[in-house]
């Protein structure tokens, strides 16, 4: 079977030989518009793994499941299903114990996809310092009319404040409308870290209160980009560097360089035009 990105069924399957799976309906459109199979969703996360592998290593997460395309029953998955490449991780909460689950190594990426996981979200500490955050993140979501240059100038704002506090910034298309933004981080809160998130959002609110928010209702953010800080959160998640977005266009969430914001759009990256970004790596160091 011939695959929009580039490689046949038979040579996907010599790529992922060493994992020791199998994959089933490999002709299964899961994009319809843009006639986009299960292999060529495998194939995508099969060149992307050694790429994702150090933002889902150890990290709890949660997976978005299409079995049947992305127009029809798709649903959130975060708790454990039992699987050798899944870890699983049972945490208490309101006297009830729920067993979450994390990725072991790359065959358990695979794996998710065979089992109609197509889109990635992690939390943001790792499952054995789960108190620990690690991640800072911030979301840009715009009205829907805005100009994206107005956008990209909402990144640039807030870049410019995390420098000021000397905190390393690293950037992201959503694959949606707006930017991610991910900072490292140590901390021994999840309380303090969620603070250091909303005292940035509100410092942006103070000097341009005209453009952003931080308003949830949707009625309350016309004309105005949306400073989604609420991921820093306990529980929360965010999508993981390089997950694809079951959205049209089968778009990706990747990272890109801070001088490429004015020339790529949140929603430009995709699985047809990926390959260019295979020799890049714009987050390289976020772990030192």
């Amino acid at each position: 079977t011939s695959v929009k990105t580039g490689r046949t069924m038979e040579e996907i399957e010599n790529n992922i030989s060493h994992l020791n799976l199998k994959i089933t309906n490999p002709d299964k459109v899961i994009f319809k518009k843009e006639k986009i199979t299960k292999s060529d969703i495998v194939n995508y996360y099969s060149l992307v793994s050694k790429k994702m592998m150090p933002f889902l290593d150890n990290r709890l997460i949660s997976t978005v499941r299409a079995p049947n395309g992305i127009n029809k029953d798709i649903f959130f998955m975060k708790h454990f299903n039992k699987n050798k490449n899944l870890g699983k991780k049972t945490i208490k909460s309101d006297e009830k114990k729920l067993d979450y689950y994390y990725i072991k190594n790359e065959q358990g990426i695979i794996d998710e996809v065979q089992m109609n996981s197509y889109e990635f979200h992690i939390w943001g500490s790792k499952q054995n310092s789960i108190n620990q955050p690690d991640i800072l993140v911030f979301d840009l979501d715009p009205d829907e009319k805005l100009n994206i240059d107005k956008v990209r100038d909402a990144v640039k704002d807030l870049k410019s404040i995390l420098n000021k506090f000397k905190l390393k910034s690293y950037l992201k298309t959503s694959g949606g409308k707006g930017y991610h933004i991910y900072v490292p981080l140590k901390s021994n809160s999840w309380i303090k870290t969620e603070k250091i998130a909303e005292d940035i959002a509100n410092l942006m609110i103070e000097n341009n209160p005209d453009k952003y928010t931080t308003n949830m209702r949707k009625q309350k953010r016309k004309g105005k980009i949306f400073i989604d800080y609420y991921r820093n959160k306990k529980g929360a998640t965010s999508v993981c560097p390089y997950s694809l977005r079951l959205k049209q266009g089968a778009t990706i969430s990747c990272p890109i360089y801070w001088k490429e914001l004015y020339t790529i759009k949140p929603n430009d990256i995709n699985i047809k035009n990926f390959k260019n970004r295979l020799k890049k790596d714009p987050w390289k160091n976020f772990f030192e």
